[in-house]
């Protein structure tokens, strides 16, 4: 397993909001996995920009892409990356996460009393809950320290979660919007009638659903009269444009938007005064350097690697200029000995569970091209050029001499666990989990 930070775990350790502890379990049995004499963990190396893609082919019969989402899915709005209060959701979580990427992001959360967070999945739920959580409950995490620092200082009192559908469209699940409800002194704007749907639909939707459109028509407990703070989700409006103050040209004033209806829609239909604004419209996976030499024809629009949808990365048997021909079976082919699996496979969709199981789908997509190429002369199916024994077909010791070469430092599981007990021993001295190192450079320093 190669990956790019010298830890593993990834979006677990980086993308799971700090209060759901319950959530990182499955790394233990990741944890479980990686003590096979089988695994060899090779982190703080990059594969592609690193690491050429011809220096792995000679020694490894497959290679499996699960590397996620690199990038913010953008809105198309004109400002939405150009000033410091608008941030994307994937940077917001990885700062109080503690991803390196986003160590030094700063956020300025006392620049007013008011948020905006665009879409409605469980990740805007997370950001608005941790916005407005009482950053005391959250000493007890393993939020960043930075993060924590920021959020005493927060004035934010009032986020407006906004989406563009209804809620029967909405993305979030009940258990996110339940802790929401629940936050001590936090009130939850009514959600007019008009936009729920009548008893008689309610009655007749799955358990699920129909639990969780009841939850949003019961509201908070919390008395708005005696509340601190305050959040509300806005249905049926898309981000128009964002409006910067005059005094102040980097501190945002307002953001506008467009109100959806089965009608032709009125422009600025809906006005929001602001100070931070959170952009949560999704993820986005890239194509890794080196993607042409492999063959793989990298899907930019849907932000995929094409594949069977059993995990086989496919290409098109056609002319790259010929875009007239209708594509069939007999212009598609399997890729030989080339893998996928999760956000890069599907999408960014989905959450941990439902990732796991599709990467088992790509597990036995592997395991039973193996044993059909081992039991058959006359197999269709093929992998990378590799041998067993000589100068190929030799794993990481194969590739490890051109690592050192290129001057890349290596980590190992071993230096991991070491990283690991060290913070959780920080973590330990501040009564909580652990505390992440949030530079690189910090982490290689305990393993040199």
């Amino acid at each position: 397993m190669y990956e790019q930070l010298p830890v593993p775990f990834g979006l677990v350790r980086y993308g799971v909001a700090p209060d759901h502890p319950e959530v990182k379990n499955c790394e233990e049995k990741f944890t479980e996995v990686a003590t096979s004499p089988r695994f060899n963990f090779i982190g703080n190396v990059a594969v592609g920009s690193q690491l050429p893609f011809s220096t792995l082919k000679p020694h490894y019969d497959a290679i499996l892409f699960a590397y996620g989402a690199a990038k913010d899915r953008e809105l198309g709005i004109p400002g939405e990356d150009a000033r410091k209060n608008v941030l994307s959701a994937r940077a917001f979580v990885g700062w109080y996460n503690g991803l390196p990427e986003y160590r030094d992001l700063a956020p300025d959360l006392a620049a007013g009393e008011h948020a905006v967070v665009v879409g409605q999945g469980n990740v805007a739920l997370d950001v608005a809950r941790i916005l407005l959580s009482d950053v005391d409950s959250l000493r007890k995490t393993d939020i960043s320290e930075h993060a924590l620092e920021e959020l005493s200082r927060s004035k934010i009192k009032r986020v407006r979660v906004v989406g563009r559908r209804g809620p029967m469209q909405a993305a979030f699940t009940i258990k996110e919007i339940r802790e929401l409800l629940q936050l001590p002194s936090v009130a939850f704007d009514t959600i007019p009638k008009d936009l729920l749907p009548p008893e008689d639909v309610v009655s007749s939707l799955p358990r699920a659903q129909k639990r969780l459109i009841q939850l949003l028509a019961k509201g908070s407990a919390t008395d708005p009269t005696t509340a601190s703070k305050s959040w509300s989700l806005d249905f049926l409006l898309s981000p128009h444009s964002l409006h910067w103050s005059p005094m102040f040209p980097y501190r945002l004033s307002h953001v506008k938007f467009t109100r959806n209806e089965f009608v032709s829609p009125d422009p600025f239909a809906s006005d929001a005064k602001v100070k931070q604004h959170f952009l949560t419209s999704g993820y986005k996976s890239l194509p890794l350097p080196g993607f042409e030499e492999l063959g793989i024809e990298f899907d930019g629009r849907r932000g995929i690697i094409p594949n069977d949808g059993f995990g086989r990365v496919t290409s098109t048997n056609r002319a790259a200029e010929d875009t007239t021909t209708p594509l069939d079976h007999t212009h598609i082919s399997h890729l030989p000995g080339l893998y996928c699996a999760g956000w890069v496979k599907r999408g960014p969709t989905g959450v941990i569970a439902s990732t796991m199981m599709d990467a088992f789908g790509t597990a036995d997509s592997i395991a039973a091209d193996w044993e059909a190429f081992k039991s058959s002369s006359e197999a269709k199916i093929s992998f990378l050029n590799s041998t067993s024994g000589g100068s190929t077909g030799l794993g990481w010791e194969g590739v490890r001499a051109e690592a050192m070469q290129r001057g890349l430092l290596p980590t190992s599981w071993d230096d991991w666990q070491r990283i690991d007990s060290v913070e959780k021993d920080r973590g330990k001295a501040k009564g909580k989990p652990r505390q992440k190192f949030g530079h690189v450079e910090e982490m290689l320093n305990i393993v040199r």
